[in-house]
């Protein structure tokens, strides 16, 4: 026999350094309902592999290419940690990976989630993860599996961070991009309520003296706390670009996500260099939650648009001919839509007026 097999039991454990075997199984147990709630028919077994599978019909492209995009929550989870309140942030997490992955012209199809805590709370995770589960069911992703990582002795016991990673597929010589935007392209917006997921460093630098400030009403007037306000779940986009595309086909050229960047450093990422993006902020709606980081904080207008997307979530990129059509397939799809600027030429800058 081994001499591993020797040693009588009663030394020390797992769970005494740190890591609990039995709360991942726990853990494991409460979410299996959740995550099979976001299954399609590609998704072949469910959780509990090694890997999750996905069958690629390539039988619906002649030639497929998969898009791929990672990203995480970042310091909003401090604000969720604060308040002990993880509901809406793995919505946040879904939006982040299958906004990015429209706008090279993707459908989305799966995600994986990658959760690393000080200590395993199965009740605070699943949460979470059926946060996770929320935003895939409303842009038709299948979570197909992930990771839980205990941490012990490392994080502190409420600590947690969580990230993402999606795939999706887009038919070869359909990519949007800058190689399409053509002189008189029409700008359409897509409104954002709050803050996303972007920014919040230097909004909670600037909002927050101590965790007390989070039950305070957001701004002067305002119906919900800072708290609440921080919370607002980011707005998935993908099912609205995927009807404009579906509404103008090759009409729709580009689309720039606006996070980390703001306005101006995503809106750039979409554009020729033999062309400019005039963007009106005026016609598009800035909440007042952007007011209040301005003004507490004295924030330069310059800092607030390459920080925050200052109501702006998304920019879609479409031929001015099919604006109209664009606007009322962004709109049934349930988003704010409106025209806010055009491409003119120029030298690839973004120009606000």
């Amino acid at each position: 026999m081994s001499r591993l097999l020797d040693q009588p039991d009663g030394g020390l454990t797992y769970a005494q350094a740190g890591v609990s075997i039995e709360a991942g199984d726990e853990f494991v147990q409460r979410i299996k309902d959740v995550v099979a709630s976001t299954t399609r028919p590609e998704v072949l077994g469910g959780i509990g592999g090694f890997g999750g599978l996905f069958h690629l019909n390539a039988g619906r492209y002649r030639d497929p290419v998969l898009v791929s995009s990672a990203d995480g929550v970042g310091t909003k989870l401090e604000v969720a940690r604060q308040l002990g309140r993880y509901d809406t942030v793995g919505i946040d997490l879904v939006a982040m990976l299958v906004d990015d992955l429209v706008c090279a012209g993707a459908e989305p199809l799966f995600l994986l989630d990658y959760v690393a805590v000080g200590q395993l709370d199965p009740e605070r995770l699943s949460v979470l993860i059926a946060g996770i589960a929320e935003g895939c069911r409303r842009c038709g992703v299948a979570l197909l599996g992930g990771e839980t990582a205990e941490h012990g002795g490392v994080m502190r016991p409420d600590d947690l961070d969580v990230a993402g990673f999606a795939v999706g597929v887009v038919e070869r010589g359909r990519e949007l991009g800058a190689h399409r935007v053509k002189k008189g392209d029409a700008l359409v917006g897509l409104g954002s309520p709050g803050l996303r997921s972007n920014g919040y460093s230097l909004a909670r630098k600037v909002l927050m003296d101590n965790e007390g400030d989070l039950y305070r009403p957001a701004f002067a007037g305002a119906t919900r706390t800072l708290g609440e306000e921080l919370l607002v779940p980011s707005v998935i986009y993908a099912p609205a670009v995927m009807a404009v595309a579906t509404s103008v086909g090759t009409g729709l050229h580009a689309c720039a996500h606006i996070t980390g960047g703001g306005i101006v450093g995503n809106v750039v990422r979409i554009l020729p260099a033999t062309l400019d993006a005039v963007i009106h902020m005026d016609s598009f709606e800035t909440p007042e939650i952007f007011y209040e980081i301005q003004r507490r904080g004295g924030v330069s207008a310059h800092e607030m648009v390459r920080v925050f997307n200052c109501g702006l979530g998304m920019v879609v990129c479409v031929d001015a001919d099919d604006v109209d059509d664009a606007l009322v397939a962004a709109r049934d799809a349930g988003v704010v839509a409106s025209v806010v600027g055009h491409a003119r030429p120029g030298s690839g800058q973004v120009v606000l007026t």
